[in-house]
């Protein structure tokens, strides 16, 4: 089968790779039909994440089940699934308290070795092991399109509002409109928000921001604290979502939050970083991160898409086929795309 594979910073490439087979009774075996490029696959781009070269990388898929092992009970061969861009084992302390996303024996597709060796879903088949907790079916009539979004991007941004603790009524502010701050910009709308400021350099993803009912702020054309302070009576934000992960965009949260307001980092932090904690004590701010539990929350996120409250498919902005992967690469880090879709 072909696989996209990293081979160095800046370097991916289109090989041959075995198909895989089912090894423990537990796995099962789709055959994709769509698999993104998501955000966090630029940090193995940039090898900011350790990787061995020849691993298939990706973790954003849409498929037909083709074999699976006896134990696998809640999908079956011939389903058509999407799956959650990690694994977890279900029986473990953290699993038990629904912790998904921090399970002691969890693995993420296409992530290399320190991340549980687990080979990626940019290619024409993919390995799921754990399928009953991994996969679900597609809901009658979703598009490839939008499904791929359960088990990643709008499970991040679903992740992300639920974690800051956002309630009807408040005012939020999301930093940083790629996917993932987009899906949280929608999520937020949905979960009651009375107003959101979605906060971004381009254009493009301001207007869509604004499309989906946020008041855009261009960071570097506008003063954005002024606004904000305008608009909330001087105190600042309820909610602040960092959906970026750079220390210069969390110092903006915490001067953009009022005080006893709350800060979600979902974008990734792989170094270290500064805080500025005088002002976040003063302020007696909470400030949260971490990896999303999508496992826990795909079923909600499922339905609410089915359900059309939420819509990520204006977030495709590229169809591009599993052989054009490198170019596709090279599109998205000039950020020249929102979404990048490859078929197989």
């Amino acid at each position: 089968m072909r696989a996209v594979t990293f081979q160095a910073p800046g370097v991916v490439s289109v090989e041959d790779r075995p198909e895989p087979e089912p090894i423990d009774p537990e796995d099962a075996v789709v055959r994709i039909e769509a698999t993104g490029v998501c955000g966090s696959d630029l940090h193995i781009y940039h090898g900011r994440v350790q990787i061995d070269p020849g691993f298939t990388i990706g973790h954003e898929y849409v498929g037909t089940i083709v074999a699976a092992g006896d134990a696998v009970t809640r999908v079956a061969v011939g389903d058509r699934v999407l799956g959650c861009f990690q694994t977890a084992c279900g029986t473990c302390f953290f699993c038990r308290r629904g912790d998904y996303h921090r399970c002691l024996q969890s693995r993420t597709f296409g992530h290399g070795a320190t991340l549980g060796s687990l080979q990626g879903t940019q290619a024409e088949m993919a390995l799921v092991p754990r399928a009953n907790l991994v996969l679900r079916r597609v809901p009658e009539g979703m598009s490839s399109d939008a499904a791929l979004f359960a088990g990643d991007v709008m499970g991040t941004g679903f992740h992300a509002v639920e974690a800051s603790g956002l309630r009807p009524g408040d005012i939020a502010a999301v930093l940083g409109l790629g996917p993932v701050g987009l899906c949280a910009v929608q999520v937020a709308r949905a979960a009651g928000a009375a107003h959101v400021f979605a906060i971004d350099t381009v254009p493009e993803r301001l207007r869509m921001a604004e499309s989906f009912g946020a008041e855009s702020l261009h960071l570097g054309e506008q003063d954005v604290r002024a606004i904000v302070r305008a608009a909330t009576e001087d105190r600042g934000v309820d909610v602040c979502i960092d959906a970026v992960g750079d220390p210069k965009v969390l110092e903006t949260a915490i001067r953009l939050t009022r005080a006893c307001g709350s800060i979600q980092c979902i974008g990734v932090y792989a170094e270290r970083a500064d805080v500025h904690m005088g002002l976040l004590w003063l302020k007696s701010l909470t400030l949260r991160g971490g990896q999303a539990n999508v496992i826990g929350h795909v079923d909600r996120v499922l339905a609410m898409m089915a359900a059309g409250v939420l819509d990520p498919s204006p977030l495709v902005t590229h169809h591009m086929t599993l052989e054009q992967a490198p170019e596709a690469y090279a599109v998205y880090d000039r950020r020249e795309a929102l979404k990048i879709v490859l078929t197989p």
